[in-house]
C-alpha cells in the first residue's frame, strides 16, 4: 500500500472520528432541570462613583427579575464603606420588594456604632443581616469591643432580640487564620449556638470541601434543617481577578482550573465558556447533594449570573 493511500485512509479515519463526535453532541438532549428548584441569591458591593451606582441599580433591577430570595450588600473593612453600603441598601429597598441583606463587620467598631446601625436597618424594614468579623483597615490598631464574628452575633441578639435573621460566614477550605479545620468548624457551631440562623460559604470549586464541612458540622449536632449552609458561588469571568480574590481570602483554585486559565491567556471568550462549564457542573453536583440554596457573588455583573441561574433551571 502506497504512502499516498495510507495518508488518505488516515484522513478519512480522522474525519469519521470528528463526525462521530459531532453526532454524539447533536444527539445529546438540551440541558434541562434534573433537580428540584432551590432558592438562590446575589451579592453586590458598594460602588465609588455616581455613574457606577446607576449601573449597579440597573444590574440589581435586571437580576431582580429572576426573583432571588434576597440580595446582600458588602461592607468595607472597619466600616470604610458604611455610608455607601447604607445608601445602596436604601436604594434597593426603594426600588424593589426583594429583601436586602446588608453585611455588618465588627472589627474596629464600637458597640454604640453597631447598635446605631442595627437601629437604622430596623427602621428601614431590614430583617436579615450578614454578621462578619471583617478585616482590620490598614494602619488601625486594636480590634475594638467586638473582635470576632461570634461576639457580633451575641451582640445583635442582645441588642435586637429576634428581629434579625443572622447569616454568618463558613469556610469549606478553612478560614486562613484558623488553627485547624476542627477549630474552624467548632467556631461555626458556636456562632449557631449564639443565635446565628444560617451560614453562607466562602466561594470554592471543590464540592467535596463543602460536603466535608456539612458532615463535620453534623457530627457536632448542627444539621442543615436547623442551620442551612448556603453555598457561595463565584462565576469565572476573568482569570486575574479570580486568582487575586482567591489568594486574598484563602480559597483554593484547583490546579486544573489554574492551568487551563493560564493556557487561555487573553482569550476572554474561552475563559468565560470554560468558567461557565466549571461552575455549572459544580452547582449541579451541589444540588444533587441537597444544598439548600446558592448565593452568587455577582461582582455587580448581570450576564454570568443570569446565565447560570437560567441554565440550572432555578427560574
Amino acid at each position: 500500500m502506497s504512502q499516498h493511500t495510507l495518508n488518505r485512509l488516515q484522513t478519512i479515519e480522522t474525519l469519521l472520528g470528528e463526525l462521530k463526535q459531532d453526532l454524539a453532541v447533536s444527539l445529546q438532549p438540551a440541558r434541562q432541570e434534573t433537580h428540584a428548584k432551590i432558592p438562590f441569591s446575589f451579592e453586590f458591593f458598594p460602588t465609588k462613583t455616581d455613574d457606577a451606582q446607576a449601573k449597579l441599580l440597573s444590574t440589581f433591577k435586571e437580576l431582580g427579575e429572576l426573583n432571588p430570595q434576597y440580595c446582600s450588600v458588602t461592607y468595607g473593612a472597619g466600616g470604610t464603606t458604611r455610608e455607601r453600603t447604607l445608601g445602596i441598601v436604601k436604594s434597593f429597598r426603594e426600588q424593589s420588594a426583594i429583601p436586602v441583606v446588608p453585611h455588618m463587620s465588627c472589627i474596629g467598631d464600637s458597640k454604640a456604632e453597631i447598635g446605631e446601625l442595627l437601629d437604622c436597618y430596623k427602621g428601614l424594614g431590614v430583617k436579615r443581616v450578614v454578621a462578619l468579623r471583617g478585616d482590620l483597615p490598614s494602619g488601625q490598631v486594636g480590634y475594638g469591643e467586638l473582635p470576632f464574628a461570634l461576639d457580633l452575633v451575641k451582640y445583635i441578639r442582645e441588642h435586637s432580640g429576634e428581629h434579625f435573621n443572622i447569616k454568618v460566614a463558613a469556610y469549606p477550605e478553612m478560614h486562613p487564620q484558623a488553627k485547624s479545620f476542627k477549630q474552624d468548624i467548632k467556631n461555626l457551631a458556636d456562632k449557631y449556638h449564639a443565635g446565628a440562623n444560617e451560614a453562607i460559604t466562602q466561594f470554592f470549586y471543590n464540592a467535596d470541601s463543602y460536603l466535608f464541612l456539612r458532615d463535620e458540622l453534623a457530627k457536632l449536632g448542627v444539621h442543615q434543617e436547623n442551620f442551612p449552609i448556603t453555598a457561595g458561588i463565584m462565576p469565572i469571568t476573568k482569570a486575574s481577578n479570580l486568582i487575586r480574590f482567591a489568594d486574598n481570602c484563602g480559597a483554593d483554585i484547583p490546579r486544573y482550573i489554574r492551568k487551563q486559565l493560564t493556557d487561555f491567556g487573553d482569550d476572554t471568550k474561552a475563559i468565560k465558556e470554560f468558567g461557565f462549564e466549571v461552575v455549572y457542573h459544580l452547582c449541579q453536583r451541589l444540588m444533587s447533594e441537597g444544598v439548600p440554596s446558592l448565593h452568587f457573588y455577582s461582582m455587580n455583573q448581570v450576564q454570568p449570573n443570569k446565565r447560570l441561574v437560567e441554565s440550572l433551571g432555578l427560574v
